[in-house]
């Protein structure tokens, strides 16, 4: 579903009358921890189809009021994003923020939703990080985690399309995903559930799928690991991805390959300017199927050496064991492997600015 946009909307900003003080913000920001803290505002626009997009606001941030028969809470048309701004000596910086407003169109497309124009998307998260930038923590960790989503707010009952819309950016100060820094996570390998199947909203980032993971995930921490690893839901034996992360593997030539995007999985931007960086260092890098006997057999032979998980929040995670029925074995001796090292940092420096910005990923706000 798309819609024309015939002018152009200006963000209207309500500043927030009751804001906390400084001495407050300050002492949240001292240590936020991750998706605890939010900011004082929110970007907010409507959608109807006789009006289509309208009413950009910039305002205080408080309850949403819904309707209980609010269309997304009987038929889940719901999406979202998550990326980050990053402070700055002159202000603050987006990190490919056009790519994110694709895949949130994208998203809507496959959940039949109006198509939120890729600029309307950039002026929201660059109006809320202007109104909020004096919450992106000062520490080198931290940052301002932007959350756009949508959900169908049209009152009614009947499985079809909504008609309404209520889009909304929120914001949270956010610090180190890992304490004490990078850690090597442990993977537990379901074969019980599947994340996605061809024809299904795996590459939407919809709420749903992350609802279908939640069992999984739950099973994972159950066994003492600390995510999920879920395999392709025909032969379940491809690796796929993680609960909310991409996956990448090392080897011994020091190429490093990733699962193809085949519809099933989620085209995370992390796991994209991974690739590019990769390349761009010389590092020969692959997509393709990798199976969870192929995993196994490489960690014992020596031919794996690293893997490591990326994504928005926790940037490039290294993986040290991997657990199942049947299967356990452990990577690199569960440490920080160099070339997980390598691209992280590579990746982090171009985010933070001290490196250059080769592709201009990096959006300057003033």
């Amino acid at each position: 579903m798309t819609q024309d946009v015939t002018m152009s909307l200006t963000f209207v900003v309500e500043p927030n009358a009751h804001p906390l003080s400084a001495a407050q913000r300050a002492d949240l920001l001292v240590d936020p921890g991750f998706g605890r803290v939010f900011t004082d505002h929110m970007a907010i626009v409507r959608y109807s189809t006789d009006k289509g997009w309208h009413d950009a606001r910039i305002t205080a941030r408080s309850p949403v009021t819904l309707e209980p028969a609010a269309s997304v809470l009987h038929y889940a048309q719901e999406i979202f994003e998550g990326l980050k701004a990053y402070r700055r000596p002159q202000g603050a910086a987006l990190f490919r923020p056009d790519a994110n407003a694709r895949r949130f169109r994208a998203s809507a497309r496959r959940l039949a939703m109006p198509e939120l124009p890729e600029e309307l998307f950039l002026e929201s998260v660059r109006a809320l990080v202007k109104a909020d930038i004096d919450w992106i923590p000062q520490d080198e960790d931290g940052a301002l985690y932007l959350r756009p989503f949508m959900f169908a707010s049209e009152v009614f009952l009947g499985v079809k399309p909504a008609s309404e819309y209520l889009y909304i950016v929120m914001a949270s100060s956010v610090g180190r995903y890992f304490k004490g820094g990078p850690r090597a996570v442990s993977l537990w390998v379901t074969r019980e559930y599947t994340r996605a199947a061809p024809g299904g909203t795996g590459a939407a980032k919809c709420g749903g799928n992350y609802a279908a993971s939640l069992a999984a995930q739950a099973d994972a921490i159950s066994r003492g690991c600390d995510q999920v690893v879920f395999l392709d839901a025909a032969e379940r034996r491809w690796i796929e991805e993680l609960g909310g992360m991409n996956i990448f593997f090392v080897f011994d030539d020091g190429s490093i390959a990733t699962p193809p995007l085949d519809g099933t999985i989620l085209p995370g931007v992390t796991r994209d300017s991974i690739l590019t960086l990769a390349r761009d260092a010389g590092i020969a890098a692959r997509e393709e199927r990798y199976s969870i006997e192929q995993w196994q057999a490489d960690a014992a032979s020596g031919r794996l050496t690293e893997a490591f998980a990326c994504g928005t929040a926790a940037v490039v995670t290294p993986i040290g064991r991997v657990q199942g029925e049947g299967i356990d074995f452990t990577i690199n001796g569960e440490r920080v492997g160099p070339t997980t090292q390598r691209i992280r940092e590579a990746l982090v420096a171009i985010q933070r600015g001290t490196a250059p910005d080769p592709h201009d990923w990096v959006e300057e706000l003033a």
